[in-house]
């Protein structure tokens, strides 16, 4: 857990601190510098255009991070807000999860084939192709913990009490699923990153002009079998960060599970 954590953290500051730490230009193309292995000047090599690779890793870092987090916040909100309204509403109920079961059934590479055929890749399509299929599950976490809810003393007592249906949903029903969301957000947040990365990498994504883990891995593929770190650091990268995010939402949800915690 502890070590999930400073490597998260480390992470986090790469992507913030990148280029303090690296003053190479990541779209800067240096054709007499093209395919370079690892050196003291550029420590990961260069790519098939001179670009210094650790220098798009970590620029990458940046670009993957900020997509995963706003992807899992905004599905998070939206999946809050659907779900505290189908799970509180009964006749809202059928409705809403019947179309959230559509939207699960939309494979994401297809969504997002259609998404840039429609709008091109850009960040927006990127974020719209990840949203979409996650939020519907988190829409199905909430309701599950509002239907539990609905029977309980408290909220039949304020149910009697004439309380304003706004007030039962914000003060009763919201606080009892923040625990289960932080769970949530973290098994989201490292599943956007590694959907980025597919993205980009099938060449659905980001625009090949933006550093990002996917981009970086796709731009050496065909050099491989020459020149593996073109391929293996941003990986690397790409694998430790997904592995710790999910060992920090395993601890997480040990910890805010009271049977799990008791168990323990």
């Amino acid at each position: 857990m502890l070590t999930a954590i400073f490597f998260v953290t480390a992470i986090i500051l790469m992507g913030l601190l990148g280029p303090l730490i690296s003053t190479a230009d990541p779209i800067r193309i240096d054709a007499a510098n093209r395919l370079k292995p690892p050196s003291l000047a550029h420590p990961f090599g260069t790519d098939i255009m001179g670009r210094d690779v650790l220098a798009r890793v970590m620029y990458g870092t940046r670009t993957s991070l900020t997509v995963g987090v706003i992807a899992a916040a905004a599905a998070l909100v939206l999946g809050l807000v659907i779900g505290l309204v189908a799970g509180y509403f009964r006749w809202l109920d059928a409705i809403v999860m019947r179309i959230m079961d559509a939207i699960m059934a939309i494979p994401t590479i297809v969504l997002a084939v259609a998404l840039v055929a429609i709008a091109g890749a850009n960040l927006f399509t990127v974020l719209v192709a990840i949203v979409v299929p996650e939020f519907p599950r988190v829409v199905r976490l909430v309701r599950g913990v509002i239907l539990g809810l609905r029977s309980e003393p408290f909220v039949e007592a304020a149910v009697s009490l004439a309380t304003p249906n706004w007030r039962i949903l914000l003060r009763h029903m919201l606080p009892n699923t923040l625990a289960p969301l932080i769970v949530q957000g973290s098994f989201i947040l490292a599943s956007a990153i590694l959907t980025e990365a597919v993205l980009s990498f099938l060449g659905v994504g980001l625009p090949p002009e933006i550093p990002s883990w996917g981009n970086v891995i796709a731009e050496g593929r065909s050099y491989f079998q020459l020149f593996p770190g073109l391929v293996f650091f941003p990986g690397l990268f790409l694998a430790a960060t997904v592995l710790a995010i999910n060992l920090i939402g395993d601890a997480l949800r040990d910890a805010l599970d009271p049977k799990l915690a008791r168990r323990g």
